[in-house]
């Protein structure tokens, strides 16, 4: 019953998680999710959260380009509008990924809210009960979260520091009972390694994929945010009949946008939004013609150059920090681009439990095991962010990791 001020204060439990799909009975929150919330207290220094830079969000000019679209095209702006997405910035997509050899038509592109959207998209029209994705080991924590709803198995691959280790994908292939349905790839500035997959390598992935009948799913959110070295060809322009690409403006305008997109030949366009409409119908028009809007007066490429001399900065910090701060045996990768790079501990920390130590030293980070599909892995390293804190911060939290650290091994 209401209590008097109409608040229900109290509900019975008629056994909820007895009347749930099996499928939900599988879901579990997100291991960065739930830091977050711990870690968004002020006295926290956070490595933990994919978060870019909120101190360089474009605000001005994204407020610039709100009152603008509303002035003058509000009406269609606050309407529903089609779920391929807004035609104006899916050809500014189309031209802008020529430049990378990714040459499609707009009918080529649909435009989701935020890459999770896309991975969940996947899901649905790829993955049946039990059916095997491969990717590598580690991987994406979003991904594992979207294909565990419809109960994926995962084949895993190991990495080096090019990447995926393709040259063990015929092994792994050969000996499989159930052929995969795809194959998952973060090939630049991986998340969480930091890796990228080298261009011999890409040309061995996109000619196994042909030899077995393999989709590529391409998830490229950090390809934008290159600090260093040359861009590599894109797995969509090796094998463009069987890869699925997918990019976000989260990494590169701003997050809160929730605004990503697709790229795939049209047949799989065609399922992809009939998958959407039963989902939500469509992503937000009033968000994309801002979007689009920022784009199409050159602002997101000058914001895209500010942010690689800034993440530069931030990573560059982050390695000479680890290199002052960590006791011996701690070793990471330096990445050329992206917001991450990937730490692996001595074989005496567990970051599991290091991790608990770390936050009662006011500072976090995601522990290895997260990133693992369905198996053991992980147990001796961790995701670092560098992209949100200045310098001076992420200075000042290696200093309490590597004391932590120290501490830890000394009584081990």
């Amino acid at each position: 019953m209401p209590e008097p001020n109409g608040m229900i204060t109290h509900v019975e439990d008629i056994g909820w998680e007895n009347r749930l799909a099996a499928r939900a009975r599988r879901m579990q929150s997100s291991v960065i999710r739930e830091l977050l919330k711990l870690t968004s207290q002020p006295d926290i220094i956070s490595f933990a959260g994919g978060l870019p830079a909120p101190d360089f969000f474009p605000i001005r000019e994204v407020q610039e380009a709100c009152r603008y679209i509303l002035q003058h095209h509000g009406p269609i702006a606050l309407q529903y509008s089609p779920t391929e997405g807004y035609q104006p910035l899916k050809e500014w997509l189309a031209e802008t990924m020529s430049k990378y050899g990714i040459w499609v038509e707009s009918d080529n592109i649909m435009m989701v809210n935020g890459s999770q959207q896309a991975l969940d998209l996947v899901g649905k029209l790829f993955v049946d009960p039990d059916t095997c994705v491969v990717c590598s080991r580690p991987t994406y924590l979003g991904a594992i979260q979207a294909w565990d709803a419809y109960e994926a198995r995962y084949c895993t691959v190991p990495m080096d520091e090019d990447g995926m280790i393709v040259e063990e994908l015929p092994a792994l292939l050969d000996k499989g009972k159930h052929r995969p349905r795809f194959v998952y790839v973060l090939p630049n500035f991986h998340n969480p390694a930091g890796t990228t997959l080298s261009q011999s390598r890409r040309e061995q992935l996109a000619e196994i994929a042909r030899r077995y009948d393999l989709v590529i799913i391409e998830d490229d959110p950090y390809g934008e945010l290159r600090f260093e070295g040359a861009d590599l060809t894109p797995l969509f322009r090796l094998a463009p009949e069987r890869t699925i690409y997918l990019s976000t403006f989260s990494k590169t305008l701003a997050p809160g946008f929730r605004l990503a997109w697709v790229v795939a030949p049209k047949p799989i366009i065609t399922r992809l939004v009939q998958a959407k409409q039963g989902a939500d119908l469509n992503t937000g028009a009033f968000i994309q013609m801002v979007a689009n809007d920022v784009c199409q007066r050159g602002i997101l490429r000058q914001h895209v150059r500010r942010l690689r001399n800034v993440y530069r900065s931030r990573r560059d910090a982050m390695v000479d920090a680890l290199q002052e701060h960590m006791p011996g045996g701690v070793t990471w990768t330096v990445p050329q681009g992206g917001l991450f790079l990937w730490v692996r501990t001595s074989d005496q920390i567990d970051t599991r439990e290091f991790m608990k130590t770390a936050i009662a030293a006011k500072v976090a980070f995601v522990p290895g095991f997260a990133f693992y599909p369905g198996e053991q892995g992980g147990e001796h390293s961790m995701r670092m962010n560098f992209s949100y804190c200045n310098e001076e911060t992420i200075n000042e939290g290696i200093y309490r990791l590597g004391v932590a650290m120290k501490k830890e091994l000394a009584g081990a």
